[in-house]
């Protein structure tokens, strides 16, 4: 039995493949890969792994309002939050004592693999937070710590997002392999996340950033070569060209739909008596409504948002319709993004906004990948003195992040369905066998199976 390795390489499209001949060489076969509606990283993931879409196993974003505790949240960890049948249970059906490592993929914690590493910072009990990882048994997290440092929390996200992070997990994915021998090894190289968001694919940064990833990903194909390993390197979605932000939640309240309640002179969403409010995605949003007979309103308010450009009931979300998703779902045009904010006056934002602080925002916020750019200088002058003030053992407040969304200037996003093949998802694998011109997103979990001989 051959082991394969799985290489998820966040935003790898056939257009940024081009720079990237490393990869281009690896022998096979390339293919196009669907992706899944919303094309964020939870959704895809959880795609890949079970075979079925999120109707199913109803991971509908990055995050959702979790009805049941009155709360958004996004970027949880556990793998029971996934539903359907594991790639490793079936592996196991077929074959008893099949190994596993995940290195960060998302909904890793509780998972029933033998390996785990997920980012997990330290969170002390005077508010301090230390980059760190988990690991999964115990005993691994200082066998990675002491060869390669601590996992680099703070490139991994934020303004200082970059290559130190998947740099990190490539090295701590072969020395998984050289030291454990699992059969199936799944690695998340999330780089080129980053300056796609922020520059968008169509400018130099693209480029450079998928060439620098192509050199960093030469030493965990090589570790897989020497196992004469199956190795498959995919992608959840590709990043376009983007430019308008649109403010879903502003429109809401603006109607008196979205309600917010006050404390310290910060607006907080108040979702448990909000007609209505959005969570952002990207360029997907999912809208909760709490009156069914306010749906049709809400849902023309919405369609008349400039930058919607579909609005979905549930009986259109089709493979996205489950008791988490939105009563209605957002979908924006393609030059055109969400954001989560939902207050109406700077000085009354909540002081996580200008945080990177991706538990307490009720919606993703792409802003966190830069300093300020009303004031780069002084959110620098900011984020210096906050390390300061960490390493001689003070709280700190790292209030580096703008709240301006159009001045931020993101110029990628990802989320809607592709419409390029440029900018699509790509497959590539080193069994000719296995060989086809394309695979649904659902199709991945049988793929692998049968990579492995376990069909």
């Amino acid at each position: 039995m051959k082991p394969v390795v799985v290489l998820d390489v966040v935003g790898l499209t056939p257009r940024l493949l081009r720079h990237m001949p490393r990869l281009s060489r690896l022998g096979g076969f390339r293919a196009s890969l669907g992706t899944v509606l919303p094309a964020v990283t939870c959704s895809v993931q959880s795609t890949f792994l079970t075979g079925v879409l999120p109707a199913e196993h109803g991971i509908v974003g990055n995050g959702w309002y979790f009805r049941e505790l009155g709360e958004v949240l996004l970027w949880r960890q556990h793998n029971a939050l996934v539903g359907g049948e594991k790639l490793w249970d079936a592996a196991r059906a077929v074959r008893p004592g099949y190994t596993v490592a995940n290195i960060c993929w998302w909904y890793a914690m509780g998972a029933a693999v033998d390996w785990t590493v997920t980012p997990r910072p330290i969170y002390h009990a005077d508010g301090r937070k230390d980059p760190d990882c988990y690991t999964y048994p115990p005993s691994l997290h200082d066998e990675l710590v002491t060869r390669l440092g601590p996992f680099p929390l703070f490139s991994y996200w934020g303004a200082n997002a970059g290559m130190p992070s998947s740099e990190w997990i490539c090295r701590a994915a072969v020395q998984i392999m050289q030291d454990h021998n699992p059969d199936l090894t799944l690695v998340y190289v999330p780089h080129l996340d980053y300056d796609l968001q922020r520059y968008g694919p169509s400018g130099p940064e693209a480029a450079a950033a998928a060439a620098a990833l192509d050199a960093v990903l030469a030493p965990v194909l090589d570790a897989a070569a020497a196992r004469d390993a199956t190795v498959v390197v995919l992608s959840e979605y590709g990043i376009t060209d983007v430019s308008r932000p649109v403010d879903i939640n502003r429109a809401l309240r603006r109607s008196g739909h979205l309600e917010v309640y006050t404390q310290a002179g910060m607006e907080y969403l108040d979702p448990w008596v909000s007609r209505a409010f959005a969570v952002a995605d990207h360029q997907v949003a999912h809208v909760y409504v709490r009156d069914k007979a306010d749906i049709s309103q809400v849902a023309k308010l919405c369609a008349d948002l400039p930058g919607v450009e579909s609005v979905l009931d549930k009986s259109e979300q089709a493979g996205l319709g489950h008791e988490r998703s939105g009563d209605l779902v957002l979908i924006a045009e393609p030059d055109a993004w969400f954001t989560y904010y939902y207050w109406l006056d700077d000085a009354r934002a909540p002081d996580f906004a200008r945080l990177v602080e991706i538990h307490r925002k009720p919606g993703y916020d792409p802003a966190e990948l830069f300093f300020d750019p009303a004031g780069p200088g002084a959110a620098k002058g900011r984020a210096g003195l906050a390390l300061l003030r960490k390493k001689i053992g003070l709280r700190y407040l790292m209030n580096v992040v703008g709240l301006d969304a159009g001045a931020a200037a993101v110029r990628g996003s990802h989320g809607r369905l592709p419409t390029d093949p440029l900018d699509a998802p790509v497959l590539l694998c080193t069994d000719a066998a296995a060989a086809r011109d394309s695979f649904a997103a659902t199709e991945v979990k049988d793929l692998l199976l049968r990579l492995a001989d376990l069909a």
